[in-house]
């Protein structure tokens, strides 16, 4: 059953734009309390917007917003975030871990400063924004029953040619994927539903629009990862942990697209084509 995220509070990172920051506005619609975590404070020259602007849409949307500064894999700033959402808000009910890195780059093309970058972002920022969180979704899942943990991260695949042309992205993505395997399972019994999220395309973002040869007429806006993230925050899917779920499936679980045509208002040119999104089969 589909329920409001009203008075809930979540901690999203890499909300400044795209994907995170349409999540943080759908829950601010709920009335949702959401903390926006990202690097961006001044305007960057090549990238729209900034932590600042994220809060403002918040609010604009209904709800209470808190722009925190941090680079998630900074252990020490994230637990400052995580102290600071909590100290606003009187508490944490949902982790989104959304910050990622992306170079479609093979081996040898890969510096390996890019290399950290990416692991370091995703792997690590992922680990150590959840670690922060637990104690707090941990207390929030004794009181309410539940708790969330929902990482942006493709179903795991052994499968070589999701690695074959981008072979440094591919480890740290699916890194996230392992994570959210791993703490699934360790948390489950304790009710902090741990879920991964993908979109079956492309979607238009600021970050993809940089990369070589990318035509956002075939792509979906973020807002088809936006609508499927708040199902699952909201409970349409129930107790479900450990999925590896795509956009338009959640989507048609929560009743929510019932034919193709539905999903065409997600698409930022329905007259084309659309672009399937990686290490989907």
């Amino acid at each position: 059953m589909m329920r409001t995220l009203a008075g809930r509070t979540l901690l999203v990172t890499g909300a400044t734009r795209g994907i995170g920051l349409a999540i943080a506005v759908r829950a601010a619609r709920d009335g949702a309390n959401v903390a926006i975590l990202g690097k961006t404070e001044a305007p960057h020259p090549k990238l729209p917007g900034t932590i600042h602007d994220a809060a403002r849409a918040v609010e604009e949307a209904g709800g209470r917003a808190l722009a925190l500064a941090c680079d998630v894999r900074d252990e020490q700033a994230v637990a400052r975030a995580v102290d600071a959402t909590v100290g606003r808000f009187g508490g944490l009910d949902a982790l989104v871990n959304n910050a990622s890195a992306i170079s479609l780059t093979g081996t040898l093309a890969t510096p390996v400063k890019r290399f950290d970058l990416m692991t370091g972002v995703n792997v690590r920022g992922t680990f150590v924004a959840s670690q922060a969180c637990l104690p707090h979704l941990l207390a929030a899942a004794r009181t309410r029953g539940e708790a969330h943990i929902l990482t942006l991260a493709p179903p795991p695949s052994l499968d070589p040619k999701h690695f074959r042309d981008h072979v440094a992205y591919a480890i740290a993505k699916v890194g996230m994927s392992l994570a959210t395997l791993g703490m699934a399972e360790e948390f489950r019994e304790q009710d902090v539903r741990v879920n991964a999220l993908w979109p079956r395309t492309v979607i238009a973002t600021a970050a993809i629009a940089m990369l070589p040869g990318a035509d956002p007429r075939r792509m979906r806006t973020p807002q088809i990862v936006a609508d499927a993230a708040h199902a699952v925050l909201s409970g349409a899917l129930g107790a479900t942990s450990g999925r590896f779920l795509i956009d338009e499936d959640v989507l048609r679980t929560a009743g929510l697209v019932r034919e193709a045509k539905d999903l065409e208002r997600y698409a930022v040119d329905p007259a084309q084509p659309l672009m399937p999104d990686l290490f989907l089969d």
